[in-house]
Formats: structure tokens, C-alpha cells, sequence
């Protein structure tokens, strides 16, 4: 599997590249986000290791262009642990956030369990159409009336629970312990940010969805 490390600290680059090649992977470099989109659009990653910081294109504008056309999972790390500045990162598209100093074990975690993932969706069987919303498991990708609709791992993966248990509703915290896995410290507003999105992506109207549920005060759920 090959992997793309993205940070402009030489000696944070070259620890992570050695750590991962030791786990079997074959890894890539930048130290910037205009070769990481370039990196990224010519090659099949399994999954992006982002830094926030970077001088140019920073790793949010990145990850928001690399979000474009693709949907390999990304790891954003950072300096910044404010939780709106986590949010600003999910909202870009990004599947996990590490906060510097990090334990290496710990991100080595992440990876693995982005990936897993990741490959777990690809082998399910698809999802059958309903209410003009249908799931492609195997291609892992979603669409309305028809048109392809990108989404991110996570929010493939939310949707996909939902749409597998209709009318089922999940508190925010149940969807952390589901898709997030809360061994790994999260916000509660980070599903928030992937079910707004979601509704942008696939609901007529966003402000009055029809699918993609709240019952308030409990969760969200998928309405057919």
C-alpha cells in the first residue's frame, strides 16, 4: 500500500517515511500542498498524511482541492488543537485530525484504521436505491437521481449506516463510537459538520431535507 507524507519539517518527514516504511508501506514525500495535489492526482494512495501549516498552499486548500477528485482518506496534523480549528479541517474534507506532538503508534493507528475501513466499504455488496438516494458500496460512492455525488469516507460511511437502518435514530455520540471509533478523543460537532454536509451533497433542499433526518434533541436518521 502506498502512502503520501506531507509536512514542511524535514526531520518530522523523514521520521514518519522510515516509520512506515518499516510497517510494509510504500511512501511518498512532499513538503508542500501544490505537490501534494500534484502527487495525489497521479497516484493511488491509500491514505494522505497532511500537515496543516505549510507555507503556499496550506494543507486545508489542499485537502480541499485533493477532495475534488478524490476520496482516499486524510489525516490532517497539526499544531492547532482548538476544536474549531478541527471543525474547519472536517469541514475541507479531511477523515481524522492528530494534534503535534503526536504519539507515532497513535497515528500509525489511524492509518491502519482509515484503511481498514476504507477497504471493509469497498466489499460490501451495494446498497439497492430509494427516494432518488442510492449507495454504490463496492465503488463506495453515493448518488442522487442518478449523479454521481463524491463524499468522504466518513461521509460515506455515516450515510450508509443510516440509510442500512432507516428510520433508526443515532445520537451524535453513538455515530462518534460507530464511525469515529472514540478510542481517539473527538468533538460531538464534528457530526454535525458531516451531516450538514451530507445534506448539501444529496438533499434537494438542504434547510428542509427529506432523507437525512433530526429528531430532536435525540439524533439523527434516514427517513424514507
Amino acid at each position: 500500500m502506498k502512502l503520501l507524507i506531507v509536512d514542511d519539517e524535514e526531520v518530522l518527514v523523514k521520521g514518519l517515511k522510515f516509520n512506515f516504511q518499516n510497517e510494509g508501506y510504500d511512501v511518498d514525500t512532499a513538503n508542500n500542498g501544490e505537490t501534494a495535489v500534484t502527487l495525489a492526482r497521479a497516484n493511488n494512495y491509500a491514505a494522505i498524511i497532511l500537515d496543516y501549516m505549510m507555507p503556499g498552499l496550506d494543507g486545508l486548500s489542499a485537502c480541499q482541492k485533493i477532495r475534488e477528485f478524490s476520496t482516499v482518506p486524510i489525516v490532517i496534523l497539526t499544531a492547532r488543537g482548538e476544536s474549531s480549528d478541527k471543525l474547519v479541517g472536517f469541514e475541507s474534507g479531511a477523515d481524522d485530525y492528530v494534534t503535534k506532538p503526536f504519539n507515532t503508534l497513535e497515528l500509525k493507528a489511524r492509518i491502519r484504521a482509515l484503511i481498514r475501513r476504507s477497504n471493509l466499504a469497498a466489499q460490501n455488496s451495494p446498497v439497492i436505491s430509494e427516494d432518488g438516494i442510492s449507495v454504490d458500496a463496492d465503488g463506495k460512492n453515493a448518488y442522487r437521481d442518478g449523479q454521481l455525488v463524491e463524499l468522504t469516507l466518513r461521509e460515506f460511511e455515516i450515510l450508509e449506516l443510516l440509510y442500512n437502518n432507516p428510520g433508526k435514530v443515532y445520537s451524535r455520540d453513538s455515530l462518534l463510537d460507530i464511525i469515529w471509533n472514540t478510542q481517539f478523543a473527538a468533538d460531538v460537532r464534528t457530526v454535525d459538520v458531516h451531516i450538514r454536509r451530507l445534506r448539501e451533497k444529496l438533499e434537494e433542499n438542504p434547510a428542509e431535507p427529506k432523507n437525512i433526518m433530526t429528531k430532536w434533541g435525540a439524533g439523527y436518521y434516514f427517513a424514507r
